[in-house]
């Protein structure tokens, strides 16, 4: 039996709204907290925060760096929270100085050896993935198919499948047509059922 691992192509409507609403939310605590309030500030980490170490792991590849990673994206965050004034939601304001984050962090990386040529997409999955994921305890791995994934279409899949951007969000974060963000995560998602399928598929008998 095949079990998949893949998010649903489309979110309920109630899962939708669930999510606007969380966005709006954290988006007042951004407000909020730019206007020097501690608690407001809490809670605008707590709830992005998850969401930042997730599109971090899946952008970089690098589990090991992506704590550091996760905790430059806030430091960031919060010395230019003073410029944020909720044009965009919280959520992909923050997205988007994540992703400045590991560009720099891939600039760093060029000057110096890497200890190791090939991530850690084990460990990332087991730091970052849903627990009740389906398939996760089957031991299929969705960040070890999203691996051998081109880099534009794992980036609009995980924006769109894992991080939860609308198509519409996605296709202003990275700067491309929103029929271009939809053909990119069909062309994953179809590349991802069918690595999965050959992956369960029974060894060809001995000749």
């Amino acid at each position: 039996m095949t079990v998949s691992v893949l998010p649903a192509p489309q979110a309920p409507r109630t899962t939708r709204t669930t999510r606007a609403s969380a966005d709006a939310a954290a988006t007042a605590w951004a407000l909020a907290a730019r206007g020097g309030d501690p608690r407001a500030a809490e809670h605008f980490v707590r709830a992005l925060h998850n969401d930042v170490l997730c599109y971090v792991v899946h952008l970089s590849g690098d589990p090991q760096t992506a704590h550091d990673l996760t905790q430059d994206t806030f430091a960031r965050a919060f010395a230019s929270l003073h410029r944020f004034e909720g044009r965009a939601s919280a959520r992909t304001w923050l997205l988007s100085i994540a992703r400045r984050a590991v560009a720099d962090s891939f600039r760093y990386a060029g000057a110096r050896p890497r200890l190791a040529d090939t991530p850690d997409w084990q460990a990332a999955v087991e730091r970052t993935q849903s627990r009740d994921l389906p398939g996760f305890d089957e031991g299929v791995a969705l960040l070890d198919l999203l691996a051998a994934l081109p880099d534009e279409r794992r980036e609009a899949f995980v924006l769109t499948q894992v991080v939860g951007l609308s198509y519409e969000e996605a296709a202003g974060f990275t700067g491309c047509p929103v029929g271009t963000v939809r053909s990119r995560v069909s062309r994953a998602r179809a590349a991802l059922e069918r690595q999965l399928l050959e992956a369960e598929a029974p060894p060809a008998p001995a000749a």
